[in-house]
């Protein structure tokens, strides 16, 4: 008795099975099969009534079968169409006719002129193989074109106008037929003119794929160069292919979106080198320490370490001397940029964006130094803590400053801080106060 309920009982895989099929739309689907079923042979006894004489029975019977096969119509076919995912079947296909196509074509209307004004079966034969090029050229790019899918892979830090490596990778869903001469570009690519190609996308130029196996993938590794810091982004990129016979371009939207924050350039200009001198002097710290700048040469003691023993000063005094370093755990520095611009004229962007480039490579310098880090802005703010944890949140919020019209960003800094201040900004150097004057040092655009 157990035995037989055990082998009764439905398997989870049934359950399963159960959940998955559709069984409201398998009954409708059947129903539309009979009914069109009976249609057919009601439509057929008309036909046998009509001509035995018997024309209101036959009409009755049109009647009839008109009104099932409306029936279906009206009540099956919307009902499945809403129940069936058609976006999967239904892929948007452009194409357009080459130049070696175009020449196609009018050969071909040419053999088919003279096959209509000649009556040559030739000529009707060789315009059938030619009709008949077109069609497979159509069929066979449009089938290289379906089960595609793409990925990109990007570093998670870019930095404008230095070579980003990214891979770029083609799968090959389909079973059995593999794809060839596949071209992946950004939208628009293909048609852009005169060397002008869509601005602030990640990939701007084309890749190619002379052939990809049936479940497969490959990958192409790249190296995408910004010219710019700030957001890009692309919204999806374009398959195409000339397969079989060149004469058709088929092209496909494959949507991907991908966005990507290009840091400012860590590029040290004559600027920062200008200026880096008076800021180290500034933020370093007149304490010894285990850091790696020089503070003091002494003598020796028994508990000093002997790899901080100064040769050429022991050789020189006669008595073993150590050197003493400063104190990296006392370097503070607070970048402010305030990006307020009087004007919006051409030459004051280009002091703004030399100044974010300038503010960007003071910030990497102290992080390589290990020094504490604080970023302020008119629209956002890091906490002060070690320049590892800041350095890439101040770049994200350089790469994308603009300028501001809030203008009181000076005025709202405390006179007194927990480091020293480094200012770049784009007021005029008279409208510093005294306070903020005598505790930061301050970088004015217009000296850039």
């Amino acid at each position: 008795m157990n035995a037989m309920s055990s082998s009764t009982k439905p398997s989870p895989a049934a359950h399963r099975h159960d959940a998955t099929v559709d069984w409201p739309s398998w009954q409708r689907f059947l129903l539309g099969l009979v009914g069109l079923g009976l249609a057919l042979l009601l439509a057929l006894e008309a036909t046998v009534l009509r001509e035995s004489g018997r024309f209101a029975l036959a009409i009755a019977a049109a009647v009839t079968a008109l009104g099932l096969a409306g029936a279906v119509a009206v009540g099956t076919v919307p009902y499945l169409a809403r129940r069936t995912a058609l976006s999967r079947l239904m892929v948007r296909i452009e194409y357009e006719f080459t130049r070696a196509g175009l020449i196609y074509v009018v050969v071909m209307f040419s053999i088919a002129l003279a096959a209509v004004n000649t009556g040559n079966n030739l000529l009707h034969l060789i315009l059938a193989v030619l009709l008949a090029g077109v069609l497979v050229s159509g069929v066979v790019s449009r089938l290289m074109l379906q089960g595609l899918e793409i990925s990109l892979e990007l570093p998670e830090h870019i930095f404008a106008r230095r070579a980003a490596p990214a891979r770029l990778t083609l799968h090959n869903n389909k079973h059995v037929l593999a794809s060839f001469a596949v071209t992946l570009a950004p939208p628009g690519a293909p048609r852009r003119r005169n060397g002008v190609v869509p601005d602030r996308q990640v990939l701007t130029e084309a890749v190619f794929w002379e052939y990809l196996p049936p479940q497969s993938a490959q990958a192409r590794h790249l190296e995408l160069t910004f010219p710019a810091r700030g957001r890009y982004a692309q919204e999806g990129f374009r398959l195409a292919t000339r397969f079989p016979f060149g004469l058709l371009l088929k092209a496909r939207h494959v949507p991907l979106r991908r966005e990507v924050i290009v840091l400012p350039a860590i590029e040290p200009t004559a600027e920062f080198y200008e200026v880096l001198p008076l800021v180290s002097g500034e933020v370093e710290t007149p304490a010894k320490g285990r850091g790696h700048d020089l503070y003091a040469i002494r003598d020796y003691h028994a508990s000093d370490t002997a790899r901080h023993v100064d040769w050429k000063a022991t050789a020189r005094s006669q008595q073993l001397k150590v050197r003493e370093f400063t104190r990296e755990d006392e370097r503070r520095v607070i970048l402010v940029l305030d990006a307020h611009l009087a004007s919006a004229a051409a030459a004051d962007r280009a002091r703004f964006e030399k100044a974010v480039d300038l503010c960007a490579c003071l910030a990497w310098h102290f992080y390589e130094i290990g020094a504490e880090m604080q970023f302020v802005t008119q629209t956002s703010e890091t906490r002060m803590g070690p320049s590892s944890a800041v350095i890439y949140p101040a770049l994200e919020r350089l790469a994308l400053v603009e300028p501001s019209a809030d203008a009181g960003l000076l005025g709202r800094l405390p006179l007194t801080a927990p480091g020293f201040r480094i200012i770049l900004t784009g007021r005029a150097r008279g409208s510093i106060s005294s306070g903020l004057w005598s505790t930061s040092y301050i970088v004015f655009f217009d000296s850039l």
